[in-house]
């Protein structure tokens, strides 16, 4: 709960009151714990805090529960509850502004990005390519670049793939080793990433992130809701879309240094999900971005189960950390749980590490940057409820939210500019064309040759044997200018087949 009066925002209760500092909220944050103990009501509750302050938010929405911040809650016997326990008198249930977006497009505005602005790295991760077939495709984003080929979506990439194969001995000494097999291995992912739906993320118009630093009219921060439930069944096309997602955050906002509140607050849902099997490069460039991006007033939230998920790099970046319990059920997780209790400041009142495994739902363990940036004791506390539903959105209220932005028309239809694709359509076409004006320019030539050696045929033709020699020149003639007639048709019925099956 936001306290405008104190600017700071009420999170949890315990033996005191838990206060999440505004200022320091860039400091970034994460939010653990086994599944059904709590960490969405978690998540929604700093969520609408910092929409309360203005500050426009983003969220993953992988079960569908966190749509339900469009509409109030309502009251059940469990935030009854709370409310009398924490002494909530003033508490009242309200919906929040939110914009849906789906990659897909049927559950909210359509979410796009084109592959020369996600980049070579992400691109071959997301493909899962080796270090050697990854150059290969760095060299084809260099060729793109410098011949001016922009690289909207998979076609355009493939493209690209494939020119650089049908020129590789011509950009060898510019560019690299481009070998037939490193090719090969790139033109199979594709086709792989296509079947997985990946084809309709990449695209014009691109989301512009600025579209969700709004307002509405009361001032509340804009609950800007990525539909998630079919993107995570390809977690590999997930995790890359977030990360570009954070990178484009990063790479728009200038350098603001430390504010009063943050300017947006980023929340990364199943995060393990961004660093599983990830290269070594791309983590460090995660690392940095993180470490960065607090001073451009971003605050980065991660989800996860146990913060053992994440990198230590990483993880020691995140100032506020909300614990909720942890199982303990193998050698791993007991490594995990005693992970967990060590990054808390004990607290002497209780064995953190036991009372990890004793937390019943909505209860966390929660320690906060206080004002002088230093992590408080690790305090058991109740996180607040949510002002708004826990329940999915209905299907009626979802459409008629898309169907009221303003986003919608901006975002619904596809941009289908001339790029690297269109470009070597056209540069076949051309070949083509030249081609069968050619071979019409050669069959031309010949018809004029035979007209001319049957007129010479025919002055020499004498009296005695005319009848006669006509007759078989004429048939020489005739088999000639068929044959050539049967040639020149060929080559151009190979010419046009060639053309449409390309196309």
């Amino acid at each position: 709960m936001y306290l405008p009066e104190q600017d700071l925002i009420w999170l949890a209760t315990g033996e005191q009151p838990v206060y999440l500092q505004p200022s320091l909220a860039n400091r970034h944050g994460i939010i653990a714990g086994a599944t059904g103990t709590g960490k969405t009501v978690t998540l929604k509750v700093v969520a609408e805090d910092f929409s309360d302050m203005g500050v426009p938010v983003f969220l993953c929405d992988i079960k569908g529960d966190v749509s339900g911040m469009v509409q109030p809650g309502h009251e059940n016997k469990h935030i009854r509850r709370s409310i009398d326990t924490m002494g909530l008198g003033d508490f009242a249930y309200r919906a929040y502004p939110v914009r849906f977006f789906d990659v897909y497009g049927t559950q909210g505005h359509p979410v796009r990005t084109t592959v020369t602005e996600m980049g070579p790295d992400l691109i071959a991760r997301l493909l899962g390519l080796t270090d050697v077939q990854s150059g290969v495709l760095r060299i084809a984003f260099r060729v793109a670049d410098d011949e001016g080929r922009w690289l909207d979506d998979l076609k355009d990439l493939k493209s690209i793939i494939q020119r650089v194969a049908d020129h590789a001995s011509e950009y060898r000494t510019t560019y690299g080793n481009i070998s037939p097999q490193s090719v090969g291995a790139i033109q199979r992912a594709l086709l792989a990433l296509e079947d997985e739906g990946g084809d309709l993320f990449f695209g014009r118009p691109s989301l512009d992130i600025r579209d969700w630093m709004t307002t509405d009219q009361n001032g509340r921060g804009m609950m800007n809701i990525l539909e998630c439930s079919e993107l995570f069944q390809h977690p590999l096309l997930y995790a890359s879309f977030l990360l570009w997602m954070l990178s484009e955050v990063y790479e728009m906002l200038p350098e603001v240094g430390d504010l009063d509140r943050p300017k947006l607050a980023f929340f990364f849902d199943e995060a393990h999900l961004l660093f599983k099997d990830a290269p070594k490069a791309l983590l460090e460039k995660i690392e940095q971005v993180v470490r960065l991006i607090r001073s451009k007033g971003v605050s980065v939230w991660f989800i996860t189960q146990n913060p053992a998920d994440i990198p230590d790099s990483v993880l020691g970046q995140l100032g506020n950390r909300v614990q909720h319990a942890l199982r303990a059920y193998t050698p791993a997780d007991q490594k995990g749980l005693r992970a967990a209790a060590a990054s808390f400041r004990s607290n002497p009142n209780f064995d953190t590490k036991e009372t990890l495994q004793q937390l019943g739902t909505g209860e966390a363990l929660v320690s906060l940057l206080d004002a002088k940036g230093i992590p408080t004791v690790v305090e058991r506390a109740f996180i607040l409820p949510p002002h708004s539903s826990m329940d999915a959105a209905p299907d009626d209220v979802r459409k008629n939210v898309i169907a009221q932005s303003p986003l919608e028309q901006k975002y619904r239809e596809v941009d289908d500019r001339r790029s690297a694709y269109e470009m070597a359509q056209e540069e076949r076409e051309a070949a083509e064309k030249a081609a069968a004006e050619a071979a019409e320019q050669q069959a031309k030539e010949e018809e004029r040759k035979a007209k001319e050696k049957e007129k010479a045929a025919k002055a020499k033709k004498t009296s005695s044997s005319g009848r006669k020699r006509q007759s078989a020149t004429e048939k020489a003639i005739n088999t000639m200018a068929t044959t050539a007639s049967r040639e020149v048709t060929k080559s151009l019925v190979r010419g046009l087949l060639g053309s449409l099956l390309k196309r």
